[in-house]
C-alpha cells in the first residue's frame, strides 16, 4: 500500500488547552516551566499540521514512501519566554526544570511528557534536523512561527 508517514511536533495549543503556559510564582512573577534546558523544541500550530498534511496530498505521488517531519519553528525555552513577555505585556522568565522533577509534578501525563521532553533534549540535532522549517514551509507557505501564533492566540492563554 502506498504510504507517506507524517511526523508532527509539539503543538503550541498545549499552552492554551493543557495549561502549559506561564504561571505565577510565589513572588507574583510569570514563569514558563519546561524541561528543555537550553535545547530547541520543534513545535507548531495545530492547524498547521493539517495544512502540511494537505500539502503532502497536493504533491500527489512525489512523497509516497517517505517520512515527512514538520515544524513551524524551533524555539528554546528562553526564546518562548521572551515571546510570551512581548505578547502578554509582562515579563516572563524561563525555568528549565529537570526532567525527573517534571515527571514528578503529578498531573495526568507528566511521566510521558517528561520522557518526551528528555528525548527531544538528548537528540536535539536529529529531532530538529528532520523537522526542516523550509521543507515544512514548502508544504504550507502560510506556516506560523511561534511569534505569529502568539500574536493570534495570546488572549486565549490562561495565566495560572
Amino acid at each position: 500500500m502506498p504510504t507517506t508517514l507524517l511526523q508532527t511536533s509539539f503543538y503550541w495549543e498545549n499552552f492554551i488547552s493543557f495549561g502549559m503556559g506561564p504561571r505565577r510564582g510565589e513572588d507574583g512573577k510569570l514563569v514558563l516551566t519546561l524541561p528543555m534546558n537550553d535545547k530547541k523544541l520543534p513545535s507548531m500550530a495545530a492547524e498547521d499540521i493539517g495544512k502540511c498534511a494537505y500539502g503532502i496530498f497536493k504533491r500527489g505521488e512525489e512523497l509516497i514512501g517517505n517520512t515527512v517531519s514538520v515544524a513551524g519553528d524551533h524555539v528554546t525555552g528562553e526564546r518562548m519566554a521572551s515571546a510570551f513577555s512581548r505578547a502578554l505585556g509582562e515579563d516572563v522568565s524561563y525555568f528549565a526544570v529537570p526532567h525527573d522533577i517534571y515527571r514528578g509534578f503529578g498531573f495526568p501525563g507528566a511521566d510521558d511528557l517528561g520522557d518526551m521532553f528528555q528525548f527531544k533534549c538528548m537528540f536535539e540535532d536529529y529531532y530538529c534536523g528532520v523537522r526542516d522549517l523550509a521543507g515544512s514551509r514548502s508544504l504550507n507557505p502560510d506556516l506560523l512561527t511561534f511569534d505569529a501564533w502568539l500574536d493570534k492566540n495570546a488572549g486565549s492563554i490562561s495565566i495560572g
